[in-house]
């Protein structure tokens, strides 16, 4: 048995998926909409993460922050009201390194397994089976989580230690957030001296600065509605969780600093729940600065 935390748009597909292939699937969410949708598609229903750790052999958790993950834990309905020895647990949510040590340490003192497992790749990937993992943990632990991440995963990337695997997404991010924040600034003054954004974005997608991201979003980034991949919302707490975990290393990230400023004013025009993409055309005046 699988147990599922989470059941947003990657959990759903995640359980999805799992079902496809021949996994039997108890999940919960704070969302109770979400725990009845996911059963009306074969998903195993559980009140909380304490009766999913206590059916499962194997637990995934895909939340969005690092509150809510040690939540889990430590709640009054948490993992640590079950019996863990000998469970495996894999932390699939984008969160900071130290948060992820922090729980792999709880896990162990509780005889369970964990790794830390967030993973790169859309929606659709998920349910094709085309993830990325970025796995971080104890060799034998890994090797365990293996055989599940394969049925999400085309490839299980080991990277490191409890948390690193954390570290490499949170790597990921910051270049995707900060070549958003380049490109804005770039069209943006493009803009400042008379260029048409059609135009400049037509040019540069056939420079060698267009990467696939850029290619795959170029109706959004002209202010087209686009379906989300990433929102912004979540964007901004990865930027946030950078500038968090380089303070503490004493690395300078400035560039993550002015990202996370213009993630931080499309939130406050009510923009969180848009695509990453569509962040430029709001910073370059091509969406109403209030939406």
């Amino acid at each position: 048995m699988i147990g599922l935390i989470g059941l947003g748009r990657m959990g759903t597909a995640v359980a999805e998926r799992l079902r496809e292939r021949g996994r039997e699937v108890v999940a919960w969410d704070r969302d109770s909409a979400r725990v009845a949708a996911a059963a009306a598609g074969g998903t195993l229903a559980a009140a909380g993460p304490r009766e999913v750790a206590e059916r499962a052999d194997t637990v995934l958790s895909i939340i969005t922050e690092d509150t809510g993950a040690r939540q889990l834990w430590e709640g009054a309905e948490g993992f640590l009201q079950a019996r863990l020895s000998g469970k495996l647990f894999i932390e699939m949510s984008t969160l900071q390194p130290m948060t992820v040590r922090t729980l792999h340490g709880i896990a162990l003192a509780r005889g369970a397994a964990f790794v830390d497992s967030p993973v790169l790749g859309t929606i659709p990937s998920a349910v094709q089976g085309k993830l990325v993992a970025l796995v971080g943990g104890r060799e034998e632990d890994v090797a365990r989580a293996r055989g599940v991440l394969s049925d999400l995963a085309a490839r299980v990337e080991h990277v490191g230690p409890a948390g690193a695997g954390a570290a490499m997404k949170l790597v990921v991010n910051n270049m995707m957030g900060c070549y958003i924040q380049v490109l804005s600034e770039s069209l943006m003054l493009g803009r400042s001296q008379g260029l048409p954004l059609d135009r400049m974005i037509e040019i540069i997608g056939g420079s060698v600065n267009a990467s696939g991201w850029f290619q795959m979003k170029k109706p959004a980034l002209l202010g087209a509605r686009n379906d989300v991949t990433l929102d912004i919302r979540t964007l901004r707490k990865d930027i946030l969780s950078v500038l968090a975990t380089a303070a503490l290393g004493g690395v300078p990230t400035p560039a993550a600093a002015a990202t996370a400023a213009s993630l931080s004013a499309a939130v406050h025009a009510g923009a969180g729940e848009r695509d990453i993409a569509e962040l430029v055309a709001f910073l370059c005046g091509a969406l109403p600065q209030t939406w």
